[in-house]
């Protein structure tokens, strides 16, 4: 959690250049679609996880749902809360840990996360608080990164991110190390099929993931 708060101080300012050049520019169209996905309805309590600078928070919004946004990085909720387009009774922002979230057991209609499941200390926590915290028959939508089954496709894919996080962290922040926590952290992480498998586990029913990017995300 330490290193996470860390590094996205880091890279706040830098946060949405990075996931427009990453993405090839699809991100806003899969935050876009995560939200329509997630189906929130006017007066649903949603809890936007990992918000950044809020960019799926203010979708969900703007369909009508009360948001929270909540990011362990104060710098992310800083920029999050200057970019509010949406009024603060349907959008509020707060710094906290997906690993131990401040709010009573099921508070929330829907649940979202964008890039930060892959980025907790252990997921299973994680995912559970989320269940915590959902009202029954609530619904989690996360958007993320994925680890290719395929060794050969999953090591082109892990070389990409490595050197054009690298070419990236030395113009934007004199650093190659910089953006390196990205395929490290995909290394480790057990991809769309062993989050899935860990939500059933922990109680979610009509679990499903779909692949971006052919399976890349």
């Amino acid at each position: 959690s330490r290193y996470v708060r860390r590094l996205f101080s880091t890279i706040a300012d830098r946060y949405d250049l990075i996931t427009i050049l990453l993405s090839f520019g699809l991100d806003r169209r899969w935050k876009a679609r995560l939200a329509a996905d997630a189906d929130p309805r006017p007066g649903d309590r949603a809890l936007d996880l990992a918000c950044g600078t809020g960019d799926i928070s203010f979708e969900i919004a703007e369909r009508g749902a009360r948001v929270i946004g909540l990011d362990i990085t104060a710098r992310m909720i800083e920029i999050a809360r200057a970019k509010r387009r949406i009024g603060p009774a349907r959008a509020v922002f707060l710094v906290g840990d997906m690993m131990s979230l401040p709010f009573p057991d099921s508070r929330f209609d829907v649940a979202t996360v964008g890039y930060g499941i892959r980025n907790v200390p252990t997921i299973d926590i994680a995912l559970g608080e989320i269940y915590r915290v959902l009202t029954p028959g609530g619904r989690v939508l996360s958007l993320d990164f994925n680890r290719p089954p395929n060794p050969i496709i999953r090591a082109v894919y892990l070389a990409y991110l490595t050197v054009v996080g690298s070419a990236l962290g030395l113009v934007l922040h004199r650093d190659p190390d910089t953006y390196r926590y990205i395929p490290e952290s995909i290394r480790r992480y057990p991809g769309a099929p062993g989050v899935a498998a860990a939500m059933r586990r922990l109680g979610f029913r009509e679990v499903s993931y779909s692949p971006l990017l052919g399976g890349l995300m």
